[in-house]
């Protein structure tokens, strides 16, 4: 809604300022400043120090985030690769059909995510593919969890699609799969990056469905947040949220440049 008056301006800034401070801002800065304290006594955290993200960027936090980053990153491209392949076979589907592959991959978003761990557990402890205690199941959960956005996001990006594009592509002689190559994919390359954007994102900050399945050789960063405040380490904990989301919001940036780019294309 357009608000024109001066009145309206300033009563609309001031209601965004009382939800969004409370509800997004207060508790981000209380883990940044907790994450430079060494003690909690009052109502705010004091003792200034940056011990903590000392050891939160060595040793097993810096390899935990690692394995974050790399999770995230293979998640992400068989989840691009999937949900596109997926919403390419759905644009040529008509009625039910399309209506039943799009439901198959938005069921993951209907249950907690936990359960998906544990299907995926159940499925992969046994023979003939065996992936329990192996990275592979976390990337394999990861991808089933964040797939159902990447499908939904290039379905989208299909519909608006010009079909005037491709007719002329193919009335000029173009083969089917030059069509796919260099016309339809590089027109869906901005929601294609802004689909990898959202894929990260929620791969970097998965807990429940990672708790059930990692193995101790491949531990990601949110699981280390979790087991540091479960411990008490309140502190530290919060250093390593930091790094969390700071490494999250620089691998969004990047992806955001990819997406400014591939608009102007």
């Amino acid at each position: 809604m357009l608000v024109h008056s001066r009145t309206g301006r300033w009563a609309s800034w001031l209601v965004f300022a009382v939800l969004f401070v409370p509800l997004f801002a207060v508790p981000l800065l209380v883990i940044v400043a907790a994450s430079f304290s060494t003690h909690w006594s009052g109502a705010f955290p004091s003792g200034p120090t940056a011990e903590h993200y000392a050891a939160a960027v060595r040793g097993e936090s810096l390899q935990a985030l690692t394995t974050s980053l790399v999770t995230a990153v293979a998640a992400s491209l068989l989840a691009l690769t999937l949900g596109t392949w997926a919403a390419l076979a759905a644009a040529a589907l008509r009625g039910r059909g399309r209506r039943l592959l799009d439901a198959l991959f938005v069921l993951p978003l209907a249950v907690p995510s936990v359960v998906v761990g544990l299907a995926v557990l159940v499925a992969f402890s046994r023979p003939p593919l065996l992936l329990n205690g192996t990275r592979w199941i976390v990337i394999m959960a990861h991808t089933v969890l964040v797939t159902a956005f990447a499908h939904q996001s290039v379905s989208a990006a299909i519909r608006r699609l010009d079909p005037m594009y491709e007719q002329a592509a193919a009335g000029l002689g173009a083969r089917p799969s030059y069509v796919l190559f260099r016309v339809k994919l590089p027109l869906l390359l901005p929601s294609l990056s802004a689909a990898a954007g959202l894929c990260l994102a929620l791969s970097m900050g998965e807990l429940s469905a990672t708790m059930m399945l990692y193995p101790p050789d491949w531990t990601p960063l949110p699981v280390l947040v979790f087991t540091a405040t479960d411990r008490g380490s309140l502190f530290t904990g919060s250093a390593l949220a930091v790094v969390l989301m700071a490494t999250t919001l620089l691998v969004l940036l990047a992806v955001s440049r990819i997406r400014t780019r591939a608009s102007y294309r």
